[in-house]
C-alpha cells in the first residue's frame, strides 16, 4: 500500500497521502505506477464517452480526453515536457541546461513542442473516437499506462539522477531491471489484450503501440542521460508524454 500511495500521490492530483518517502517506498510506487495510469486514462475515457453520449462531436471529446490526464497531474507532465524541450534545445552544457529548465517560464522550444504533441493527441483521440467510442476509449487508456509505464523502465539500475534532490533523486536507480521488464511484459499482454476486442488485428496493433511508445521513451531518455546527466523530474514528465503521444499515433495507423 506505501507503493501505491507512492504512485498515486505523486503522479496525480488524487487525494492520496505519501506515507513513506524512502527508496523501498519508491521502488515500489514505480512499480504501480502503470495502475495509476490505468485510473488516469479511465477516467479521460468517462470525460470522453460523457461528451459523445451528450451529442457532441469526437474533436470535442478528443479535447476533454486530452484535457483531464493534465488535470490530474496539475500539468506537470506537460510542464516537465516543456521544460526539457528547452534544456535541449538550448544547446548549452549540461548545468547551464538545467538551470534553464529549473526556471519557471517556457521558453520557443518548449512552446512549440507543447503544441505539437497536444495537437497530435487530440487529432489522434479524434480519429480513433470517430471510429467508435470503444477505440477512443481503450486508446485513452492504453496511453495513460504506457506513459507511467515509461516511467516504471527509467527508474532501473544504470539511469543516474541529474540532480542531488528531487523525484528524479527519489526514483532514480530503484526499480530492479528484471522486475521493470516483468510489469512491461505483463502491461504490455493486457494492452494486447484488450486489442483483442477489436479482433486478432486489433491486438497486434494495441501490443505494437506500447512496444512504439517505450521505444520512443527510451529514445529520448537516452538522449536525455547524454546532455544532462541524468534525469530530472522534468525528464520524467517528458517521456510520459512522449509514450502517451507515440501510443495515440501509432493506434491510427494502419
Amino acid at each position: 500500500m506505501d507503493g501505491i500511495r507512492f504512485a498515486f500521490g505523486t503522479l496525480t492530483v488524487l487525494p492520496v497521502r505519501v506515507t513513506r518517502w524512502d527508496r523501498e517506498a519508491a521502488r515500489a510506487g514505480m512499480l504501480a505506477a502503470p495502475l495509476a495510469g490505468l485510473v488516469v486514462g479511465l477516467l479521460a475515457a468517462a470525460a470522453g464517452g460523457l461528451l459523445l453520449f451528450l451529442g457532441s462531436g469526437p474533436l470535442l471529446a478528443a479535447v476533454a480526453t486530452a484535457a483531464v490526464p493534465a488535470a490530474l497531474t496539475r500539468g506537470l507532465h506537460l510542464d516537465g515536457l516543456a521544460d526539457t524541450a528547452d534544456g535541449l534545445g538550448s544547446g548549452k552544457p549540461a548545468e547551464d541546461a538545467l538551470r534553464i529548465m529549473k526556471q519557471s517560464d517556457i521558453g520557443p522550444f518548449g512552446v512549440i513542442t507543447l503544441a505539437l504533441v497536444l495537437l497530435a493527441q487530440v487529432a489522434a483521440l479524434a480519429e480513433l473516437y470517430a471510429d467508435g467510442w470503444t477505440r477512443g476509449a481503450v486508446a485513452a487508456v492504453l496511453a495513460a499506462v504506457a506513459a507511467r509505464l515509461a516511467l516504471t523502465l527509467a527508474c532501473r539500475p544504470g539511469v543516474p539522477p541529474a540532480r542531488p534532490e528531487g523525484l528524479g533523486a527519489a526514483v532514480a536507480g530503484t526499480v530492479p531491471l528484471r522486475a521493470a521488464v516483468a510489469v512491461a511484459v505483463l502491461v504490455t499482454v493486457a494492452c494486447a489484450g484488450a486489442g483483442a476486442l477489436f479482433g486478432g488485428y486489433g491486438a497486434l496493433r494495441h501490443g505494437a503501440a506500447v512496444a512504439a511508445a517505450l521505444g520512443a521513451a527510451q529514445v529520448l531518455l537516452r538522449h536525455c542521460v547524454r546532455r544532462f546527466g541524468g534525469v530530472t523530474g522534468d525528464v520524467f514528465g517528458g517521456l510520459a508524454e512522449t509514450a502517451a503521444t507515440t501510443a495515440l499515433v501509432i493506434l491510427t495507423l494502419g
